[in-house]
């Protein structure tokens, strides 16, 4: 089982941390610069921390290099994650 989320990401954000759903698209931002791939590696810890899962259960399926991503998530349904954030497509 394994769910795809859509974020949106604001790599040099301050801190990292989930600012809600916009447009059916979860928002995200993380301190991190986007070089060497920092930004997602820290997006992908902070989505693992927030949905209770493993780091390695979390990857960028797409979108590696834009600001839109879509995210793998291994172990959770969709149903679980739009029960964590009310408003996602």
């Amino acid at each position: 089982m394994s769910a795809l989320l859509r974020v949106r990401l604001t790599p040099r954000g301050g801190s990292d941390r989930v600012d809600g759903v916009v447009d059916g698209i979860l928002r995200a931002r993380v301190a991190a610069a986007p070089a060497d791939g920092a930004a997602n590696e820290a997006l992908c810890r902070l989505i693992a921390r927030e949905v209770g899962v493993p780091r390695s259960a979390v990857r960028v399926a797409a979108g590696a290099t834009a600001r839109l991503k879509i995210l793998e998530i291994a172990g959770v349904g969709e149903a679980e994650l739009r029960a964590r954030w009310p408003g996602l497509a």
